[in-house]
């Protein structure tokens, strides 16, 4: 039997975070204005980026659904969609939690927030959509145009701050002017164990998709077996 990577995928990942620690706590200087809070950057931005990666990945996903039509594709876009919205509602806290403390204040409509909430509920009703009774064909493509749709507002998530008049840091830049190199160390290190976290989740979902769906198909198979049996 093949054996599924996303075992060795979670590991590595606990093992790069577990260094992280390291790197965030000891090795990275500790912000002058902010001080210790500053740290949770360190999850906020890995938690962001791969959250607007899987709602880009659901959303070529999408694509290839409507282009082919093979059920993989719709169950690798759900799978995203679930690991996106996961992904952005630790970013949203992580955010708000290191707002109140450089901004005194939980939440603010600022643009990157305001897009990024706005592209939270997209996808929330995108799943919404999901759990709709509705034939599994026409469900799989609405969601898929929807998931499209969404990933149009991930751009603006990204280029907000650099768009429109913002209070948000940009994802490089400090009051400094830049990060130090110790700080771009711990960054790049998060993001990268993040990666592999990220990778087992989505894996992990797809599969176990790909397994209700084949339960549901022997399941439908046995019923029609069972009526064919009851007419003979």
């Amino acid at each position: 039997m093949k054996r599924s990577p996303v075992a060795l995928f979670a590991v590595l990942g606990g093992l790069a975070l577990a260094c992280c620690q390291w790197l965030v706590f000891v090795y990275a200087p500790e912000e002058q204005v902010m001080g210790l809070a500053q740290k949770i950057f360190y999850i906020h931005l890995p938690l962001a980026w791969w959250g607007l990666i899987s709602f880009g990945v659901s959303c070529a996903a999408s694509i290839a659904y409507l282009k082919s039509g093979k059920a993989k594709y719709d169950l690798l876009s759900a799978s995203s969609v679930e690991i996106g919205m996961l992904f952005c509602t630790l970013t949203l806290v992580t955010g708000s939690i290191w707002g109140r403390h450089s901004w005194g204040v939980w939440w603010t409509w600022d643009p990157r927030l305001t897009t990024a909430l706005i592209l939270w509920f997209i996808y929330a009703g995108c799943m919404a959509l999901r759990s709709m009774p509705m034939p599994e064909g026409r469900r799989a493509s609405l969601c898929a145009v929807v998931s499209i749709a969404g990933f149009l507002d991930v751009p603006l998530v990204f280029f907000s701050a650099r768009l429109w008049r913002s209070i948000h840091p940009s994802v490089f830049a400090s009051q400094g002017g830049g990060l130090e190199a110790e700080m771009a160390v711990a960054v790049a290190s998060c993001v990268i164990s993040f990666f592999f976290i990220w990778l087992a989740l989505l894996l992990l979902r797809y599969r176990q998709k790909l397994l209700s769906r084949r339960l549901d198909e022997l399941f439908f198979e046995r019923m029609m077996e069972e009526s064919e049996n009851e007419q003979h």
